[in-house]
């Protein structure tokens, strides 16, 4: 990453009226829109040109300016953005630890408190019911107040009802209280889209990717400390203990700036300059000279425009995609301790020990169970390790293919009559797969959203998310008990239906820039033609 660190060669635009962008805009469709390093190559030849000629004209030379963009590309990545990223982390850790608790707690309650099955799953539910709620409502806050606002806000919330779901004294309000601490960890997401608004254009892939590697750690904490904390002080204190994370990131949160991207469409210029000032100082880099652009939005987070001409097509592909990586990776999850705690042989993968009749079985996770949960729960990092080497040479689209389809033929196994060690391997391979694939949807959904609702449009796709996580309890941990066939195939299916979604996608966001609005999107396709017909005129 030392490479991130030093200064690009970038191209900045001049324009007569430092406040008006170059560019008029015109509405394209999403399958139209070309990249921004293919109108930059266009528009920097013939800008050279006329510059060259108004020089020898006499013509005055207009002022510089620069955008947030090509000042981030000029900073580039530096010690500040490792600090946002260790802050920004903790709150991904503690967003993982809070989901990852829920394959841990079923069977706990189940018999602590003689819970049907049905009932186990309903906590995992309202979870995901909750954050579904939550999940545009944050991100519309982050949209109109600012990414900091709507992340600390959100990590106050979850940090509170975590606390007090610890000492729910029956079923009913722990059932309550989990609802409600869903609805705060819909917020999350919103550190992946704050953090890529820092980011430079050729280090916001694997960046994103790095700062998943926090929901593995946190995935990962939880399993130790439940394999700590279970056998002797039981389900309550580890409640308690999973919101560490969040109450670190608190702390650390006076320090956490806002969003420069933010800031220019709110109209606030002189703020956004100071925080870009202060980056470059942390890095030891220069801004470039001149004036920074500013671009008044006003409309910020309106739901409308993710179903306007240009997006509609995306925005459908992309809550499906998101629907399936949920639904398929906590699927992959809850099945881990179902499938172990089944037993180790044939009838682990033909239903012959999962059946209706043992709903009410008492079955703790045993010491092997936590360390067999633990193996697969470490495929979160080589999955990483693998999208980290394709994300920036396959692109996006690709990447979230294979990863579909690789959980599709890793499933397919399980349908056979395998061992136990068989079965930890390829849940091991599905789950490093699917985790791999999610985690590219969080790098690409912020890169094919403009600024001014990416916070929004991340908040939409992530309450999808939550209704596939929603609806696989009941597949998981119910339907299993009567069709180990009938579940595994849902997966598959669901998988190999959103591998072709990803791939049919209308944009690849490979070394594109961050848009700021709508009309920046538009602006690429009219301005390329432009240029070339006067190109082809002057000749």
């Amino acid at each position: 990453m030392d490479h991130w660190g030093r200064t690009p060669s970038v191209t900045y635009k001049r324009w007569r009226n430092p406040d008006q962008r170059e560019d008029n805009f015109v509405g394209q469709s999403d399958e139209v829109q070309g990249t921004d390093n293919e109108i930059c190559t266009i528009a920097s030849a013939v800008d050279t040109g006329i510059r060259k000629s108004a020089s020898r004209s006499g013509v005055q030379k207009p002022q510089d300016t620069f955008t947030v963009q090509d000042a981030l590309e000029a900073i580039g990545y530096g010690k500040f953005q490792w600090k946002i990223c260790l802050i920004t982390g903790l709150s991904w850790i503690g967003d993982a630890m809070e989901m990852m608790i829920l394959s841990i707690l079923a069977p706990e309650l189940h018999c602590d408190w003689r819970l049907p099955s049905y009932k186990v799953a309903l906590i995992t539910s309202v979870v995901f019911i909750g954050t579904g709620l939550g999940s545009p409502v944050w991100g519309n806050m982050s949209d109109m107040y600012g990414r900091r606002v709507g992340l600390i806000m959100c990590m106050c919330w979850t940090l509170f009802y975590g606390l007090l779901s610890a000492f729910a004294p029956v079923y009913g309000w722990l059932l309550f209280l989990r609802g409600l601490v869903g609805f705060g960890i819909g917020g999350a997401p919103q550190a992946v889209t704050m953090y890529s608004e820092f980011l430079p254009a050729k280090a916001r892939g694997i960046s994103i990717m790095l700062i998943a590697g926090f929901w593995a750690i946190g995935a990962v904490f939880e399993v130790l400390l439940a394999l700590w904390i279970m056998p002797t002080l039981g389900w309550r204190w580890l409640l308690g203990l999973s919101t560490i994370p969040m109450v670190l990131f608190l702390c650390c949160s006076f320090w956490l700036p806002e969003s420069p991207r933010f800031d220019v469409l709110a109209g606030k210029r002189e703020k956004a300059l100071a925080t870009l000032t202060y980056i470059a100082k942390d890095n030891g880099k220069a801004l470039p000279k001149g004036k920074l652009t500013a671009f008044k939005q006003s409309n910020r987070g309106r739901i409308k425009e993710l179903f306007s001409p240009q997006y509609l097509k995306t925005t459908l592909l992309l809550w499906f995609i998101w629907f399936s990586h949920a639904f398929s990776y906590y699927g992959i999850v809850l099945l881990t301790t179902e499938l172990f705690q089944a037993g180790d042989s044939c009838g682990s993968t033909q239903g012959a020990k999962i059946e209706p009749s043992c709903s009410l079985e008492c079955k703790f996770l045993t010491s092997a169970d936590y360390k067999d949960l633990l193996w697969t729960t470490l495929a979160e990092f080589p999955g990483l390790l693998v999208i980290l080497f394709l994300v920036d040479r396959i692109g996006r689209k690709k990447s979230m293919t294979l990863c579909f389809f690789m959980f599709s033929l890793c499933i397919l196994p399980l349908y056979a009559c395998i061992g136990r060690v068989a079965l930890t391997i390829f849940i091991f391979i599905a789950r490093a797969f699917i985790s791999g694939g999610y985690q590219v949807a969080f790098v690409y959904t912020p890169e094919v959203f403009p600024t001014e609702n990416r916070a929004l449009a991340m908040g939409t796709c992530s309450a999808m998310a939550r209704i596939g996580a929603l609806i696989t309890p009941f597949v998981a941990q119910v339907l299993l008990r009567k069709s180990v066939y009938l579940t595994l195939s849902i997966y598959c299916c669901c998988c190999l239906l959103a591998g072709i979604a990803a791939l049919i996608l209308p944009i690849e966001t490979l070394g594109r820039s961050l848009q700021e609005s709508n009309t920046d999107q538009e602006a690429g396709h009219t301005n390329a033609t432009t240029i070339q017909s006067n190109g082809s005129t002057n000749s």
